[in-house]
């Protein structure tokens, strides 16, 4: 929900200009995970009456914009000062806890001497009894977050064991503190007690480590060994359980021992140093390529010598990032969601690439390969989603049923996890997501997992939640999607789904034809999705029509209900506008009631199995005064006759046909937004990555 951003220069001397630049570039490139309040904490000059780090922290309601406006406005910060090592830490909000507003944003600090500041995506379910344990103790509350029990609860634990005579590094009071939160974080942490010195720590929320430097980095992974109270314990054997301490009813709180360390590059000291914490590999990639990402429960700190050291029973690859930082620029668009809309003739090549091979009608997906054989001995399918993702697999159903001939369940996430759903060990489940973190997905493959499913991950995102905790998976390749609103992310799911069906057809000869015949389509697919973009203008017009409209329904069957259903979900994010998708043979059951020569209506009608059954429902909207706007297949005038406005599409396979019919209502969408003034790429109340329930 929230985007994380921290800088650490080590022996390396920046400016405090050029830090707190790099701090707000990498938050405009996280401001697609929340928009309605940003912040950093950063050393401010040193008072002349001591020696500590003095904290600054600058937070302000609104977009990265209005924050970085308001830091370089300040007169005080001594933006030309050269620092040799200094830690920065910045936040961009998606509000879960209190409003948006100053007091809010995060970091949030441990007192009005701002020594432990911390930024935090997530939510602390147990926040409430952690704030009333240390509301005892004498500290007072400032915000109405969750997350401002971290810094106080680390400084609680500073104190308690300072007092007993040794000072405690950060890290260890990190893992001390983490083992009181319950629910999903990722944070960063820094303290004026430990200057130079950062320390992060993640668990169900994404959180990464970006390295740079001049000196040869040894080894490609780091490998992280795992302690407990003083012992130590290899990778293969399980550390033993440590308690949790009842906060409600504990008069002190004692934390666990600390993982041990393990220094990145032990055999020489790092001289000069970058280090980049972040919640998306976007913000990091413009600076680095190699980066770790933490799994749950990792701890990693940065100590006063420079080394990184991390603390799991694992050996954690450092991947290198193929995002280019081209990709995640605007270019010549006005918005995001615009330029990723006429992204999909190449985001779907993309898909395709090194996958499909046209010239012999074969489909490999790496990813999946070695475990073909294990699903298609399965009992049946479950296809797991939200929003969007679920909207994908609503498409695809009908053409895997056909290939595969199993039983395909498709499973809102939320509603799937409400209902302790009956698991199978020979199920296969794939979960669909975007960003491959969103809760309730990511929640349904850990119960389906512990039941014995097959788990399979459809994500486009490299080293995700979801990517990295199932079996297998396939990664859509669809390039960065910084528009909240989703839309090449859908087609490059509809494809992945689709290639999958034909992988899983490969060897059933009566389905020779049909694979053919979906193949040829799929080879002309990019350059039908180039011929529907040119209706941009004509769509336009149509949205200047229906833009004063209160309500708007769109009404389609068969391929092409998951196409109404994401038509309307479009609508509904970027323009505000109350529309539904509805499946036309349900007209008759209710929803012809609100037919009349003023109610918004579009219909998808394309030449497929359910054409007939399109024209009845056409016959009755128009009976009924309706004006419906169509969407048909090219030099279909029997429909065109009786359309109020239409708009043509490239007749393709039945299958694919929803990918043509999907486009035009992205754009209706985009240009009733733009009409209306509203902000396209972060609609109201929305963030991109759903990561909480």
């Amino acid at each position: 929900m929230c985007g994380i951003f921290a800088y650490l220069n080590h022996l390396t001397p920046r400016t405090r200009k050029y830090i707190l630049e790099i701090l707000i570039k990498g938050l405009q490139r996280l401001e697609y995970r929340g928009y309605d309040s940003a912040g950093v904490g950063f050393d401010g000059p040193k008072p002349d009456n001591g020696t500590k780090t003095n904290i600054r922290l600058v937070k302000s309601k609104g977009k990265v914009a209005v924050l970085n406006s308001l830091i370089f406005s300040k007169e005080d910060i001594a933006f030309s000062e050269e620092l040799q090592t200094h830690v920065g830490i910045a936040h961009t909000r998606w509000a879960t806890h209190g409003v948006p507003n100053e007091v809010n944003s995060h970091p949030q600090r441990s007192g009005v001497n701002n020594e432990f500041v911390v930024v935090h995506n997530g939510i602390i379910t147990n926040y409430k009894d952690i704030k009333n344990f240390l509301e005892q103790r004498g500290f007072v509350f400032e915000s109405e977050t969750d997350t401002e029990v971290i810094p106080k609860l680390m400084k609680y634990l500073y104190d308690t064991e300072s007092a007993e005579g040794e000072k405690p590094s950060l890290r260890l009071l990190m893992e001390h503190a983490i083992t009181q939160l319950e629910g999903a974080f990722a944070l960063v942490c820094k303290s004026d007690y430990y200057p130079g010195e950062v320390v992060a720590a993640r668990r169900g929320s994404p959180l990464l480590v970006g390295i740079k430097s001049s000196q040869h980095v040894v080894t490609d992974s780091v490998p992280v060994v795992f302690s407990r109270m003083g012992k130590d314990f290899s990778p293969l054997s399980p550390p033993p359980c440590v308690d949790k301490v009842d906060i409600a009813n504990s008069e002190t709180l004692k934390g666990a021992g600390s993982t041990s360390h393990f220094d990145i590059d032990a055999r020489d000291e790092p001289k000069h140093v970058e280090y980049f914490f972040a919640s998306d590999a976007s913000a990091v990639i413009e600076h680095t390529d190699k980066v770790i990402y933490l799994e749950d429960n990792d701890v990693a700190a940065v100590s006063g010598d420079g080394f990184l050291k991390c603390g799991r029973p694992i050996t954690q690859d450092r991947h290198t990032i193929k995002t280019k930082l081209q990709e995640i620029m605007k270019g010549n668009y006005s918005h995001f969601m615009l330029k990723e809309i006429f992204e999909q003739p190449e985001s779907i090549v993309n898909t395709m690439r090194g996958r499909m091979q046209f010239d012999h009608c074969k489909v490999v997906l790496g990813g999946l390969k070695d475990h073909i054989a294990t699903m298609r001995r399965s009992r049946r399918l479950l296809l797991i989603a939200c929003g969007t993702s679920y909207h994908s697999a609503v498409a695809t159903r009908q053409l895997l049923e056909e290939l595969t001939e199993l039983p395909v369940v498709v499973e809102l996430a939320s509603d799937f996890l409400d209902r302790s759903t009956p698991i199978f060990r020979d199920d296969v489940a794939f979960f669909i997501s975007q960003s491959g973190e969103t809760a309730d997905t990511l929640n349904a493959l850990r119960y389906c997992k512990a039941r014995g499913a097959f788990v399979v991950g459809i994500t486009n995102t490299v080293g995700s939640s979801i990517s990295r905790e199932t079996y297998c998976g396939v990664h859509i390749n669809a390039g960065p999607e910084i528009g909240v609103a989703s839309t090449k992310a859908y087609t490059s799911q509809f494809v992945a789904l689709v290639m999958f069906g034909l992988v899983m057809s490969e060897d059933r000869v009566s389905l020779q034809g049909r694979r053919k015949e979906i193949i040829d389509g799929l080879s002309r697919l990019s350059a039908n999705i180039e011929e529907v973009l040119k209706l941009d203008s004509k769509i336009r017009a149509i949205a200047e029509e229906l833009v004063e409209q209160k309500s708007l329904i769109i009404m389609g069957r068969g391929y092409n209900f998951a196409t109404c259903l994401e038509g309307a979900l479009k609508v509904k994010e970027v323009s505000y506008m109350h529309s539904e998708g509805i499946m036309s043979g349900e007209l008759k059951h209710g929803p012809l009631a609100l037919i009349d020569e003023k109610m918004a209506c579009i219909m998808v009608m394309l030449k497929d199995g359910v054409y007939g059954k399109c024209q009845n429902a056409l016959e009755q909207v128009t009976a009924r005064s309706g004006r419906p706007i169509i969407i048909c297949c090219k030099g279909d005038t029997a429909v065109q006759a009786k359309a109020y406005r239409y708009l043509e599409v490239p007749q393709t396979v039945d299958c694919l046909q929803g990918i043509l019919a999907v486009i035009p209502l992205q754009l209706l969408a985009f240009h009733i937004a733009v009409i209306r003034k509203h902000d396209v790429d972060c609609p109201r109340n929305l963030a991109k990555s759903v990561t909480v329930e």
